[in-house]
C-alpha cells in the first residue's frame, strides 16, 4: 500500500506555514520584519501598517519555542474545527480573532501583541463547543472556561510577564461567540 500525503486542512496548514516563513523571517532580518509588519501596538492612525498589523499580528513569534507552543494545539484542533465548520468559516474566526485581539491592544495596551496564542484559545473554546445545541451547555465547555480561561484571569491579575492574557481571553470569548452563532438550533415542535 502506498500513502500519499494530503494536504487534508487548508486554512490550518497554510496558517501554519505562514506563521513559520513569518519566523523565518523575522530571524533573517534580525527582528526587523516583527517589528514593522507582525507586532501590533498603539499606533498612528495615518499609518497604513497600523491597520495591516491588526491582522498580521496573529502569524508572527518571538521564537522558534513561541511557534511550536502555539501549532502543537493549533494543529491539533484545527483540521477537526475546519472539518466541521468549513475553510471559510475558520478563516472568518481567525481573521475575527485577530482583529479583536489586535484592535483591543492598540486601543487598551502598551506592550506589542505578537502571536497566535488568541487564535489558539478561540480553537479551545471553539472545539469545546462542537456538540453545543439549543438549550444545553456542554460540561466540556464549563471546564474549559473554568480552567483554560479562568487561569488566565488569574495570571492576568497576578503574574508579571510578557504574555498577554487579555489576548487569550479576547480569543477564547471570541470562538465562544463564533461557537454559539454556529451552533444549529433545535426546532419547537
Amino acid at each position: 500500500m502506498r500513502l500519499k500525503l494530503k494536504y487534508n486542512s487548508p486554512v490550518v496548514l497554510t496558517f501554519a506555514i505562514l506563521c513559520a516563513a513569518t519566523l523565518a523571517l523575522n530571524a533573517l532580518t534580525h527582528g526587523v520584519s516583527n517589528a514593522l509588519l507582525f507586532i501590533t501596538r498603539r499606533g498612528s492612525l495615518a499609518d497604513p501598517l497600523t491597520y495591516l498589523r491588526l491582522f498580521t499580528h496573529v502569524l508572527g513569534h518571538a521564537s522558534l519555542d513561541h511557534y511550536v507552543g502555539n501549532m502543537m494545539l493549533f494543529l491539533l484542533l484545527g483540521p477537526m474545527l475546519e472539518e466541521k465548520y468549513g475553510s471559510r468559516d475558520l478563516l472568518l474566526v481567525i481573521a475575527l480573532t485577530a482583529l479583536v485581539t489586535g484592535l483591543v491592544n492598540a486601543l487598551m495596551g502598551t506592550a506589542g501583541l505578537l502571536g497566535a496564542s488568541g487564535v489558539v484559545f478561540a480553537f479551545v473554546v471553539l472545539a469545546s463547543m462542537t456538540s453545543f445545541r439549543a438549550g444545553e451547555l456542554p460540561l466540556t465547555l464549563v471546564l474549559v472556561v473554568l480552567l483554560y480561561l479562568g487561569r488566565e484571569v488569574m495570571n492576568g491579575l497576578f503574574t508579571q510577564d510578557n504574555i498577554s492574557q487579555l489576548a487569550h481571553i479576547l480569543g477564547g470569548l471570541t470562538g465562544g461567540v463564533c461557537g454559539f452563532l454556529a451552533a444549529p438550533r433545535t426546532r419547537e415542535g
